[in-house]
């Protein structure tokens, strides 16, 4: 089963991590793929919607902190996905 399909059965795939500071029901999962590193972040607080938010690949060298330009990007699209279900 994939991470998407987990989510919109109600559940929660053990390689998904909360996204701290954006609020209950972010999550972003790493995937690791030829030896880079990619990261996809989906939102399951908009009822019993699963909305992929975004998807980006890890560019730091250092740590695992998502960088703040990627957090601005999740910010800006959640509040828009906020905005159409409203």
């Amino acid at each position: 089963m994939t991470v998407l399909t987990i989510a919109a059965e109600g559940g929660k795939a053990d390689i998904a991590k909360p996204l701290h500071g954006l609020g209950a029901g972010v999550f972003e999962v790493a995937l690791p793929f030829r030896g880079d590193a990619f990261r996809v972040v989906y939102a399951v607080r908009f009822g019993d919607e699963v909305w992929v938010v975004h998807a980006f690949q890890k560019r730091s060298t250092r740590g695992i902190k998502t960088s703040q330009h990627e957090i601005e990007v999740i910010k800006n699209r959640l509040q828009r996905v906020e905005e159409m279900v409203r």
